[in-house]
């Protein structure tokens, strides 16, 4: 049984956890939303301080929740890459500390592999191979998940990322930040098929479409060519209809491009992570698409969907239990390919 202690600090939520190989002793978040929505986005500097005034009390609160020793703890993780720098460098600075202090091993976690374990958290009988859909705010990628740390990226997105494409959606209906829950709540009283909306096909050199890529700028696009064709005509915004036909268009794009990667590539089991994972419209058009072909599909609950902790700590364990650990001159990267994982990371052996 491997235990870490873990912790998230790539954007505006300040996350600690304690984590026992797959279950979670603790999980403690605080979000900042509230500070940033005064300005429509993470401002990188408030976020900053904001982890460097709280993360010590978050801290003691993890420990405290799990009720455990300093001496039960096995490993310090935080996240690593990518993120926000300023960000990133508060979470990293106070576990490699907390590693020279305790004398335990230190280990930079990819943010994003974090994401690909949250579904472990829900699913301890998961295993690869499998494909991961990782949707949120900065990424969407269709990954195969070989082993621990053995990633291959088979599609991503050639522009704005799915919960990217929601906030901006989003700030066009007025509906402030974040976007993603807002949409989602409204779209439960629209008419998702008011407004045929594109899916983003993209285009390959001398003809035919990338099966796997997405592309979210012509549905944003569509958008707002349609908010401003009603404003012109001075009717007033069916913003319910707008936001529900947005998240069927999104929603029908990702599951068609899922779908289609685990049966080319004969997998039978699509694990969703990431922030845009908690939308309510995804998880029905993938669940009934993916039952219809009898594939497994796997969302993390709902805590664990947005950035948190103990997804940092369960690939933390992982890799702990492999004898993969980080050297403490690692720095922090604000961008690093899923594929580079392994380069976080040196072998005891």
């Amino acid at each position: 049984m491997t235990t870490v202690l873990s912790i998230e600090t790539s954007c505006d939520e300040t996350a600690v956890a304690i984590v026992n190989n797959r279950k979670v002793c603790s999980s403690i978040i605080a979000s900042q939303i509230p500070i940033h929505t005064q300005y429509g986005g993470v401002v990188p500097e408030v976020a900053s301080r904001q982890h460097l005034l709280i993360i010590t009390d978050l801290i003691a609160q993890a420990i405290e929740e799990a009720g455990i020793t300093w001496a039960e703890i096995d490993g310090i993780a935080a996240t690593v890459a990518p993120g926000l720098v300023g960000a990133l460098m508060i979470g990293m600075s106070a576990a490699k500390t907390l590693a020279i202090l305790h004398d335990k091993p230190f280990l930079g976690v990819h943010h994003l592999e974090g994401h690909i374990y949250a579904s472990y958290l829900s699913a301890p009988e998961l295993a690869p191979p499998f494909l991961c859909l990782l949707v949120s705010g900065g990424h969407t990628s269709l990954i195969h998940v070989k082993d621990c740390g053995v990633y291959t990226e088979l599609g991503a997105t050639r522009d704005d990322a799915a919960g990217e494409a929601f906030d901006k959606v989003a700030r066009m209906l007025n509906l402030g930040y974040p976007g993603g829950p807002a949409i989602d709540r409204l779209a439960t009283q629209g008419n998702p098929t008011l407004y045929p909306l594109p899916e983003g096909n993209i285009s390959l050199p001398g003809g035919g479409f990338h099966p796997y890529d997405s592309s979210f700028s012509g549905v944003k696009t569509a958008v707002l060519r349609l908010v401003q064709k009603l404003q012109a005509e001075g009717k007033e915004l069916p913003v319910a209809d707008i936001a529900a036909s947005f998240q069927n268009s999104v929603a029908r794009s990702l599951t068609k491009r899922a779908i289609a990667c685990a049966i080319d590539h004969n997998l039978d089991t699509i694990a969703i992570g990431g922030g845009v994972a908690a939308n309510r419209g995804l998880r029905a058009t993938l669940q009934a698409a993916a039952s219809q072909r009898n594939i497994k599909v796997l969302f993390p609950p709902m805590e664990y969907c947005t950035d948190n902790a103990a997804m940092i700590g369960c690939a933390a364990a992982e890799h702990l239990r492999r004898g993969h650990i980080s050297p403490l001159d690692l720095g922090v990267q604000s961008r690093l390919s899923i594929m580079e994982v392994m380069s976080l990371y040196l072998s005891e052996g």
